[in-house]
């Protein structure tokens, strides 16, 4: 069997990859075995942001007093009819994944695939030779080996929102962006949840002043145990949990200690080339080529930044140079990620651990007292914004704030834009809203970097009072 391009994969960067190829051939295969719909849709964004609404609304009782509404202590949570939303709705977007997949019903074969070599594959019975091959093959959850033996107290994302109720008491293992999420998701639901984090530092943040802001507000919701190793035993309640100085029991354990690349059997070791100590090739990312191979990998299979956008872009990529005359480098967004716990946490462009600490300055506002958030009772978290000194053009920002999607993408934009801060602060900030917290913090910045004198009303100093400002 001979066709121009093999995807392999039908999620996110698949599908992606499949529209870019289709533009220039039909003569190509799109190899899943299934289940379709995408990691998004089926096991990650969207079910994870159902529960976490259905929690954030349960949870907002708890001002209903200072705002003169009473009697919220007769409210109650059905646990599962939270559960029951969060699988409809859940249904409904993979739906809407399956019609994009149900466009190459002619391409696609439902079958596992294996590298024979850089143009051949394996998939079923069937040999298909090929002038161009994508692997977008996705990931799964890490569950170690030494946790089969109590499998059955384990819950991951891939089958945690099947669940109808949970235990009475859960360890959230790992407080990476899932981790973190799903944690404070259960307690807001009432359940009795202890997070368990090896780092000392939270969701990817690197900025202390950033991450002991977050820190600060999840203490008073959970329990969390950080800066240990969680080593797991079985008991007979369940799992004993023990890090550091810390053991305890628990019904239910779980684990979201990072996703690990779906190449077991793909066959790289078929297309003789070296793979690091992790089981991956070297990938160009802005080609997305494996070395001068006619093979490409996209997506979460990289193990790179496993975020839906950049797997969409992977796919767009790969897809372009699988059917193109010659490969083309593309240049890459500015990073941006996005943790949709409370408050909000974003990083967006370059982080402070990784700028160099002579040539950046930054500018930073405490929201605790931030008007807008005050009135709605969100004001919890730090903002800090980075500049080169010398130009003031913007490098990058870590939040940990209310509405920190937002502004992180108001950030992403200036940042692309090569954006400086005397640039930004131009820009018109209506009163009262959030972004008056990000002014703060770039007024604070502006007076930290080199100036070029001349009047300007980004240049306006602040009167310290927002309604003023």
């Amino acid at each position: 069997m001979r066709t121009d391009v093999v995807i392999i994969g039908a999620g996110t960067a698949g599908l992606a990859a499949a529209r870019e190829v289709s533009k220039q051939t039909a003569d190509f295969l799109l190899i899943d075995p299934g289940p379709l719909g995408t990691t998004c849709a089926r096991v990650g964004c969207m079910p994870s942001k159902l529960l976490i609404e259905a929690a954030n609304a349960y949870h907002r009782r708890l001002s209903f007093e200072s705002f003169g509404i009473r009697h919220a202590d007769r409210l109650d949570v059905d646990i599962a009819a939270v559960m029951k939303r969060v699988r409809d709705l859940r249904d409904f977007f993979v739906d809407s994944t399956l019609e994009a997949t149900q466009r190459f019903s002619k391409q696609l074969l439902r079958e596992k695939a294996c590298l024979l070599g850089p143009n051949r594959i394996e998939a079923g019975d069937k040999i298909i030779d090929c002038q161009k091959i994508i692997v977008a093959t996705g990931s799964r959850p890490i569950v170690p080996e030494s946790w089969q033996d109590f499998s059955e107290h384990i819950l991951t994302s891939d089958n945690l929102f099947d669940q109808r109720g949970f235990a009475e008491s859960v360890a959230v293992i790992g407080l990476g962006a899932i981790g973190l999420e799903i944690a404070q998701a259960l307690s807001r639901l009432g359940i009795n949840v202890t997070a368990f984090g090896t780092d000392e530092r939270l969701a990817g943040l690197s900025d202390n002043a950033v991450n002991q802001a977050l820190l600060t507000s999840l203490q008073a919701e959970f329990v969390l145990k950080l800066g240990e190793e969680a080593d797991l035993e079985k008991s007979a309640k369940g799992i004993q949990v023990t890090a550091g100085d810390f053991s305890g029991e628990f019904e239910q354990v779980i684990a979201a200690i990072g996703r690990q690349p779906n190449l077991d059997n793909i066959g790289l070791e078929n297309l003789d080339i070296k793979l690091d100590e992790q089981g991956l090739p070297a990938v160009n990312s802005q080609t997305l080529q494996i070395e001068d191979l006619p093979v490409f990998i996209a997506g979460d299979v990289r193990a790179d930044t496993m975020l839906l956008h950049e797997a969409a872009d992977d796919g767009r990529i790969a897809g372009h140079n699988a059917v193109a005359q010659s490969v083309s480098s593309y240049c890459r967004r500015i990073p941006l990620a996005v943790v949709f716990c409370e408050p909000e946490v974003a990083i967006v462009g370059q982080r402070a651990e990784a700028l160099e600490p002579q040539a950046f300055v930054a500018g930073e506002v405490d929201f605790s007292n931030q008007g807008r958030a005050r009135a709605a009772q969100t004001n919890a978290g730090y903002l800090k914004v980075y500049a080169d000194k010398q130009s003031g053009k913007l490098l990058g920002a870590e939040m940990a704030a209310p509405a920190a999607g937002h502004l992180a993408h108001l950030l992403a934009l200036a940042i692309q834009q090569e954006l400086t801060t005397t640039q930004l602060l131009s820009m018109p900030i209506y009163h009262p809203v959030l972004e008056e917290g990000l002014r703060t913090a770039l007024r604070d910045l502006q007076s930290k970097v080199s100036k070029n004198g001349g009047f300007d009303l980004s240049r306006c100093e602040a009167m310290n009072a927002e309604a003023l400002d």
